[in-house]
């Protein structure tokens, strides 16, 4: 009789996932990419062979989302490729080397940070608000790198992290993209913020009094609202200036937010800043065709003609003429 011991093994193992997958990765992957990520990492334990089409029967997912996702993680440095397959990293050690990578300037700023008591304060308050008080390592590398590269005071930059968190994204890129905007408009101190925000309020306001006033039962896409930006902050228009525009387009069935830039373009080029000025010009337009007219007829008619008083005479000089 032989007896085989049944393998176990699988039953009692356990998968590890790293806490900064948690603190650095989720928030920002969508839920197939996640499944995606959890079952290559079991995988990866047993040094399985897989192809994508059975990763995509197994997990119940089209194999375009297979894909994606593997890009996805390839991008975040997560999984590695190679020409037989992928290597899943280990998040620990791209987290410690994110961490002490050496850079001169990374250990300066973090000596000054120690130094700080306002801004140490600032990180730890941005912790325990946004992030449970479990703030991944890096972050603060990070956060001490933009207090020297945008020059924020501590409000500013607990201001920029609430302004994401609000928005749930609190991810890097969004937070470098928002920094980069109110770098871009001189914010340094909270008062600069508060000016910056009254702005941003006023220019919403206008956004949807066009909107509305275009009849838009929707909200603006991004290249619509860049327009509208160009027309208020580039070129300095206000609403009634704007309106006079939007008027333009009663007549077309089917208008663009290019047709309405052209004419605010226009009005730009000329230096029409005002609604008196555009009104003016709208109505020499109006009134050129007119000017044109009278023009050819006051022309006719100061074209000298020959005029005859004596018809008699001309009926005379005809028959001399042909007597002769």
């Amino acid at each position: 009789m032989k007896l085989e011991k049944i393998d176990v093994s699988m039953i009692f193992s356990n998968t590890e996932i790293s806490d900064v997958f948690f603190t650095e990765y989720l928030s920002q992957a969508s839920g197939d990419f996640v499944k995606v990520y959890l079952y290559i990492l079991f995988l990866s334990k047993y040094g399985k062979d897989i192809k994508l089409n059975d990763l995509s029967k197994k997990l119940s997912l089209p194999l375009k989302i297979i894909q994606d996702a593997l890009k996805y993680w390839e991008d975040c440095e997560v999984i590695t490729k190679k020409t037989t397959g992928y290597i899943v990293n280990n998040l620990q050690e791209i987290e410690l080397h994110k961490l002490y990578k050496p850079k001169l300037s990374s250990v300066a700023n973090i000596e000054e940070t120690s130094k700080n008591q306002y801004r140490a304060k600032a990180i730890e308050a941005i912790n325990s608000s946004f992030f449970q008080g479990v703030m991944s390592p890096s972050w603060y590398n990070d956060i001490d790198l933009w207090f020297k590269k945008y020059s924020f005071d501590e409000q500013v930059m607990l201001a920029l992290f609430r302004y994401c968190f609000e928005r749930s994204a609190l991810h890097r890129n969004y937070i470098q993209t928002v920094a980069d905007a109110w770098h871009k408009n001189n914010i340094k101190n909270f008062s600069d913020l508060d000016v910056y925000y009254q702005k941003q309020e006023k220019l919403n306001i206008m956004k949807k009094s066009i909107s509305k006033k275009l009849g838009l039962n929707r909200s603006l896409t991004q290249y619509e609202d860049a327009y509208i930006e160009k027309w208020i902050i580039d070129f300095g228009f206000t609403l009634d200036v704007i309106e006079l525009a939007l008027k333009k387009t009663t007549s077309k069935t089917n208008f663009s937010f290019d047709y309405i830039d052209k004419i605010m373009c226009d009005w730009n080029d000329r230096n029409l800043k005002t609604s008196k000025d555009v009104e003016k010009f709208l109505l020499e337009i109006k009134n050129k065709p007119k000017q044109i007219k009278a023009l050819e007829k006051k022309s006719y008619q100061n074209y000298e003609q020959r005029k005859y008083d004596n018809f008699d005479t001309l009926y005379a000089n005809t028959q001399k003429v042909e007597n002769n």
